[in-house]
């Protein structure tokens, strides 16, 4: 297949892609998704060459994978097919992965890493941030209530291509993965008094509303993060990162 013929099927891949297909936002969500088994359907940039030579520099051991995948577009088509053209001018097409596979990783026990639980979210970028987070930690997954999808676009963008390091899924209360599970909330204990377990499930609230009264009710026990007095809050991801960074502390 010739350079117009390639750049035509991925235009074509693109312009018909259904909603088991997520986009991936930039070099660096291509290579996460690649290291992390994504089955990457189509990807394009506007500037190949760039694209080798950032591969080559930053994830040598993908330059030829990255360079197998890569078809060039103009760049007005690249705008065309993603509005947000990411800076490194790399976008790409993954199908999203199995719920099948994540409830499994998140039931199986004994479980190695927490589960990250998310609220009802209401800012994507958060939930993006939180996977991310996750992914770094080695966490299980990240569950959401509520009615945002996690793998929503906004969220896949904001996690960096880490959706396929972790199990993502949006889940009712009834089918929690099991574990204990700890709340995070401001009337809570000091959580440096508390050892968390590898098979705990850690619940953060909504950015507004904090937590739901049917996750407070369900939790084994209500846990807080050392905060200056007067400080209100701190960000949901920072809030996340505080605590799987106290369950990687010692054991008792």
């Amino acid at each position: 297949m010739n350079d117009a013929d390639a750049a035509a099927t991925a235009v074509r891949q693109w312009r018909e892609a259904g909603p088991e297909l997520v986009v991936l936002d930039g070099f660096h969500a291509l290579k996460h998704a690649l290291r992390f088994g994504a089955d990457v359907r189509s990807a394009v940039t506007s500037d190949k060459a760039a694209a080798l030579a950032l591969a080559a520099e930053l994830a040598d051991d993908l330059t030829e994978q990255i360079g197998d995948s890569l078809v060039e577009v103009p760049a007005q088509v690249l705008k065309e097919l993603v509005p947000r053209v990411h800076a490194t001018r790399i976008a790409a097409l993954a199908v999203r992965r199995e719920r099948r596979v994540n409830l499994a990783e998140l039931s199986a026990l004994p479980r190695p890493s927490p589960v990250v639980v998310l609220d009802n979210p209401r800012n994507l970028g958060n939930v993006g941030a939180v996977v991310r987070l996750a992914a770094g930690f080695g966490a299980t997954g990240v569950v959401t209530t509520g009615d945002l999808d996690p793998w929503h676009a906004n969220a896949v963008r904001a996690g960096a291509g880490l959706h396929f390091a972790t199990a993502v899924e949006q889940l009712p209360l009834d089918d929690f993965p099991p574990g204990p599970l700890y709340a995070l909330d401001p009337e809570g204990a000091d959580i440096r008094s508390v050892t968390l377990p590898d098979d705990a499930l850690l619940a953060f609230g909504s950015e507004r509303h904090g937590l739901s009264a049917e996750v407070r009710g369900r939790a084994a026990g209500l846990l807080s993060l050392p905060m200056r007095p007067q400080v209100s809050s701190y960000n949901l991801a920072t809030s996340v990162a505080m605590t799987l960074f106290h369950w990687t502390g010692p054991k008792a």
